[in-house]
């Protein structure tokens, strides 16, 4: 199962990076940036820990979820669903997950530290997001909610520049 997962993020990383509009070396910047403040919504829906290996805390183990994802507001605008892959026990887990939304979604994919902020790489989206690029800066709350703050570059003067505007 393990070989698998990690076989479907190397998939996506190479998909998002055989469909990004900039590649290495290229000196195109953003035609627009935008950012978006979305809360994920930790205190419900579906958030299911599978252990594997050690019992406990260990390398391997994977965290499931499918929640809400709130406005800043804390109003429904869509869902959050993804995994986590723990890499160091109490510390990070390597995640994917998308934000998904009425017009499109926005997936994401990177470290994740346990405490204080992360930064995730926006690895590409779908619908009004098709093409978009950029970070997620997400935060822990107390009340088991994420504030998650995306600034999204948006490249093309069509429908990638839809998701700025």
């Amino acid at each position: 199962m393990m070989i698998a997962i990690v076989a479907m993020m190397a998939t996506a990383y190479t998909a998002a990076w055989a469909q990004s509009p900039v590649k290495a070396g290229s000196e195109a910047p953003p035609h627009y940036t935008t950012t978006l403040v979305t809360i994920a919504d930790g205190r419900s829906g579906i958030a299911q820990s599978v252990d594997l290996g050690d019992a406990g805390d260990s390398p391997g183990d994977i965290f499931v979820f499918d929640q809400p994802l709130l406005n800043s507001n804390h109003e429904p605008i869509g869902k959050n669903s993804g995994f986590c892959i723990r890499t160091l026990p109490g510390k990070f887990s390597e995640c994917q997950w998308t934000l998904t939304f009425e017009n499109g979604t926005i997936t994401v994919a990177g470290r994740e530290s346990d405490t204080g902020t992360s930064m995730i790489p926006v690895i590409g989206g779908s619908g009004k997001y098709l093409l978009v690029r950029g970070v997620m800066a997400t935060t822990p709350n107390l009340d088991k909610t994420y504030t998650q703050i995306l600034t999204l570059y948006c490249f093309g003067q069509d429908r990638a520049a839809a998701a700025c505007q």
